[in-house]
C-alpha cells in the first residue's frame, strides 16, 4: 500500500487502493458536461510504428469524457499524416490533428518568426507550445492534460487519475504533475533519480531551503511528460523548446500558481516507455544532453531570481554533486536488494560521471550565455502581437485534418 504522508508544500494524491476506473470515469463524465476537457497527445509517427501508439489508441477507445483529442504529430510526411489519420479516427472524440509538417503549419510558423519570435529550435517543447495554442483557441475547452506516446503498458486510468484534481469541483487545483514508479525488472529513470534529485539537493545544501528549490524538490518525478492543468493558467505560460521543458513549466506554474493550488498524482502503479540512450562520448545526444539543458534550465530560473552564480559557487556545486549522487547510488542499491532486484552499482557509477560532465556542459553554456535560447512566448503575448492568428492557427488543423 502507498503512504498517505503529505510532508511538502505540494499536495501529493497517492494511489491507496485500486478503485474501479469506471467510478473515477462516471465522476469525471458528469463534470466534463460543464467543464469541458482536451487531451494533447505529443507524437513523433514513428510511434504509431512500435506497439505504444496502437496500445494508447486501444484504451482511449473506452473514454467518453473528452471533448476532443488535439494529436501534435511531428517527422511525418503527407502519406504518414494520413495513416496517422486514420489511425486516430477510431476514437468516440472529435480529433484534430496538428500536422507540424504541413505546408499549413509551416507558413505560420513562418509569420511568427517573421514577427521575430523565436521559432529557430524544434522538438517537443516547440510541438506541444504550438499544439496548446490550437486548444486555447477554443474558449470552451476548461482543461487540458497530456502524456507521452511511449507509454508502452499504458491504461485509461492514467489519463483519468491526472484530470481529475483539475477538473472536479470539490478541488482547487489549477495544475496536476502526474508521478510513478520507474521500475520493471529494474531501476530505471537515472537522469531523475542520479542527476535531477541530487542537482536539487546539493542546491538546496549550497543556497539554503529556499520555497522554490522546497518546491522542486517536493516532486517525486518532476521530469514526468504527464501533467493536467486549466486553460486559464495555460494561456500566461511561457516553455523551454529543450530537454528543459519540465523544469521551465515548473518554474512558470510556482510563478503564476499559488502552491496550495499546485498537486501531484500518482496515476500509475509502474510506468514502462522506451529507454534513452546515455553515451558518455556523446554529449548532444540523448541523456547527456537531457542532463545539461536540464541544468541550464535551473542554473537561469536561478538566477532570475537574483541569485549570483559565481565561478567559485560553479566549483563547489560541481564537487557538491558528485558526493549528494554517490549517496543516492547507495540508497538505490539498498532499495534493488531489499526488492530481489538487480543493480549495477558499477553502471550506475559510470551514468554519475557522465552526469558530471553534463553538469560541466550545463556550467560553460550557461556562463558562456546566461539568457541562452528563451522561453516560447506565452499564448496571451502572442495574441496581443499577431490577435488573429489563434483562430487561423486553429482553422488550418480543421483544414488539415478534414482534407488531408
Amino acid at each position: 500500500m502507498a503512504d498517505f504522508w503529505q510532508h511538502g508544500p505540494v499536495t501529493v494524491l497517492q494511489r491507496l487502493k485500486q478503485r474501479p476506473v469506471a467510478d473515477l470515469e462516471a465522476e469525471i463524465r458528469r463534470i466534463a458536461r460543464r467543464r469541458k476537457i482536451a487531451l494533447l497527445l505529443p507524437a513523433l509517427y514513428s510511434e504509431f510504428e512500435t506497439p505504444a501508439m496502437p496500445g494508447i489508441i486501444a484504451e482511449l477507445k473506452k473514454v467518453d469524457y473528452l471533448s476532443k483529442v488535439v494529436l501534435s504529430l511531428d517527422r511525418a510526411s503527407h502519406a504518414e499524416f494520413r495513416k496517422a489519420r486514420e489511425a486516430m479516427a477510431v476514437l468516440p472524440c472529435p480529433v484534430e490533428i496538428v500536422w507540424h509538417d504541413g505546408p499549413g503549419m509551416q507558413a505560420l510558423y513562418r509569420e511568427l518568426r517573421e514577427s521575430d519570435f523565436n521559432l529557430d529550435h524544434p522538438g517537443k517543447g516547440q510541438s506541444v507550445w504550438m499544439s496548446l495554442g490550437c486548444i486555447l483557441a477554443d474558449r470552451e475547452i476548461y482543461a487540458v492534460a497530456t502524456h507521452d506516446c511511449d507509454i508502452v503498458n499504458y491504461e485509461r486510468e492514467l489519463l483519468a487519475r491526472l484530470i481529475y484534481p483539475v477538473v472536479h469541483p470539490a478541488t482547487d487545483f489549477e495544475f496536476s504533475k502526474g508521478y510513478y514508479a520507474r521500475v520493471t525488472d529494474r531501476l530505471y529513470g537515472r537522469v531523475t533519480r542520479l542527476f535531477y534529485t541530487p542537482l536539487i539537493r546539493t542546491l538546496s545544501r549550497i543556497l539554503g531551503q529556499t520555497p522554490f528549490l522546497t518546491y522542486l524538490n517536493h516532486f517525486r518525478y518532476a521530469l514526468s511528460g504527464e501533467f493536467a492543468l486549466i486553460a486559464s493558467l495555460a494561456l500566461g505560460i511561457r516553455v523551454s523548446p529543450t530537454w528543459g521543458l519540465e523544469v521551465s513549466l515548473l518554474s512558470e506554474i510556482y510563478q503564476r500558481a499559488s502552491v496550495n493550488r499546485i498537486c501531484q498524482v500518482e496515476i500509475a502503479e509502474y510506468y514502462e516507455h522506451k529507454h534513452q540512450l546515455l553515451e558518455k562520448g556523446q554529449p548532444d545526444e540523448g541523456l547527456i544532453r537531457m542532463a545539461c539543458d536540464i541544468a541550464k534550465a535551473l542554473f537561469r530560473v536561478l538566477s532570475q531570481d537574483g541569485v549570483v552564480l559565481s565561478s567559485a559557487f560553479f566549483r563547489t556545486l560541481l564537487t557538491a554533486y558528485i558526493q549528494e549522487a554517490r549517496i543516492a547510488i547507495e540508497k538505490f542499491h539498498a532499495l534493488s536488494l531489499i526488492n530481489g532486484l538487480p543493480y549495477d552499482r558499477h553502471t550506475e557509477i559510470e551514468a554519475v560521471e557522465a552526469f558530471v560532465d553534463s553538469l560541466r556542459c550545463g556550467i560553460d553554456e550557461f556562463v558562456a550565455d546566461p539568457v541562452g535560447i528563451p522561453l516560447l512566448p506565452a499564448w496571451v503575448r502572442i495574441a496581443a502581437a499577431i490577435p488573429d492568428f489563434q483562430d487561423r492557427l486553429r482553422e488550418c488543423v480543421e483544414r488539415d485534418t478534414a482534407s488531408g
